[in-house]
């Protein structure tokens, strides 16, 4: 029954008894030994031919359906639903698209992916969704399912206007909100409108986000550094009248807009575009207030719920100054006239219901753990290195000592296993060298092996 893992009971470890399982269940669906469908052996009989208690082979279940491998279902059993995302990362075309976003696609053998901005797509509410979806379905109208408003469904910017005002502190009225393709198609709206007016600079950090540069250079608009210190962006530095930024939780080095910045930048006459891509996750510090609260009329805001549900559900807000949103709303409607109304409708009722709320609270709960397991693995074998952005967030940074650049260090990752981002990639001008860790995807234990495999190659 067990022939699959290619385990013998002799040679279990007399610790790590559930990595050892995990490893080698991981191994089994990476080879095709199991396949997606295939029905997990029940864990009692598991545990028995294996010689080892149920709860080794319960935590072993669990840890594949944290990792998105598999599915637990009362009557069911456990059943695989995926390789391993190195098993995938094989065809032509996964190369192709990595290298749309990386200097270089990500090179065969990663088996441990902290790419930041990846979130945990195992945790997506598939229960919820589907309760949510069926009641949608029950009561949605023929005039739903039309060609609608190109700003969304009036229920879902109703619902968001009540949320980010409760949860964000934005000012805005339901028809003040655009629902957008995620954060990426908000950028392309507002650097479309700025384009039109010429206005063809903008101010971002640095380092900040490389998305987001490429975004605004992609439609016309040149992205211009402006340095980032332990206070957020230098405010005095912009020469520009429109600048993009991410204040509640700066990408990459995690530090929150100081309040002397906040009001500097309140008080300064150009377009403010607020980023608030991951504010729904915080540890260790109260949340930090939307910068939009303060000066609606001055600064354009936008999210997404690419952190919190999934990047590929493409649902995301805009909420800008009223003189530009008839342009916005033109530009929304020529590019695609509008978002699918049924996942609008859906995630309204997932807020009006409060299921996203609850879903949210066991994310973070979840986040937090992984966080702290991949900190305790660097303070184990890294102790002397700098590490930033820890309190919020899906990601932290460890600054580096010494002279060998982080994209050799990132290199050398990759050899391991590891896949991360030098810091040198979101910068515009040199800066000292660090590398950027996204935990969100990894449960606890691959985040601890991830460290240590880190600290192997971080020699000269």
């Amino acid at each position: 029954m067990s022939d699959f893992l290619q385990l013998r009971p002799a040679e279990a470890p007399s610790k790590g008894l559930t990595a050892w399982l995990t490893d080698a269940l991981r191994a089994a669906i990476g080879a095709g030994r199991l396949v997606p469908g295939a029905r997990l052996p029940a864990t009692r009989l598991l545990a028995a031919e294996l010689e080892v208690s149920r709860g080794v082979v319960v935590d072993a279940y669990q840890r594949l359906v944290d990792e998105g491998l598999a599915t637990a279902r009362t009557g069911a059993g456990t059943v695989v639903t995926a390789a391993p995302a190195a098993a995938r990362r094989t065809t032509d075309r996964r190369r192709d698209l990595a290298a749309l976003r990386l200097p270089l696609p990500a090179p065969e053998g990663i088996d441990i992916d902290l790419s930041p901005g990846v979130p945990d797509l195992a945790a997506f509410p598939r229960a919820a969704w589907l309760r949510a979806e069926r009641a949608v379905l029950d009561e949605v109208t023929a005039a739903d399912l039309g060609y609608g408003d190109p700003g969304g469904t009036p229920r879902l910017r109703a619902e968001l206007a009540g949320w980010l005002g409760r949860v964000r502190g934005v000012r805005c009225e339901p028809d003040d909100v655009i629902v957008v393709g995620g954060v990426a198609q908000a950028l392309a709206l507002l650097a479309q409108t700025l384009h039109a007016h010429g206005r063809d600079a903008v101010a971002v950090e640095d380092p900040g986000s490389r998305g987001a540069r490429d975004q605004l250079a992609h439609w016309g608009v040149r992205p211009e550094g402006v340095p980032v210190d332990e206070e957020g962006l230098r405010v005095d530095r912009l020469t520009q009248d429109a600048a993009v930024l991410t204040p509640a939780h700066q990408f990459p080095t995690g530090v929150v807009l100081s309040p002397a910045r906040r009001r500097a930048l309140l008080a300064w006459e150009g377009l403010v575009i607020e980023d608030d891509y991951d504010a729904e996750h915080r540890y260790d510090r109260a949340p930090v207030a939307a910068l939009q609260g303060s000066a609606p009329d001055h600064v354009a805001y936008c999210g997404s719920v690419s952190k919190s549900l999934a990047p590929g559900m493409r649902l995301g807000w805009l909420v800008a100054p009223r003189p530009m949103q008839a342009e916005l709303l033109t530009a929304k409607h020529d590019s695609d006239l509008g978002n699918p109304a049924l996942p609008q409708l859906v995630l309204a009722r997932l807020l009006a219901s409060g299921d996203y709320e609850r879903h949210l609270r066991a994310v973070r709960s979840r986040q937090r753990r992984r966080r702290d397991a991949l900190l305790a693995g660097l303070r184990a074998h890294l102790p002397g290195c700098r590490v930033t952005g820890v309190a919020a967030g899906l990601h932290l940074m460890i600054m580096l000592d010494g002279e060998t650049p982080d994209t050799v260090l990132a290199e050398r990752a990759a050899r391991a296993g590891v896949l991360v981002h030098p810091l040198s990639w979101h910068r515009h001008r040199p800066g000292p060298p660090g590398l950027i860790l996204g935990y969100a995807a990894q449960p606890p234990d691959r985040l601890a092996e991830a460290a240590r495999r880190l600290a192997a190659v971080m020699g000269p």
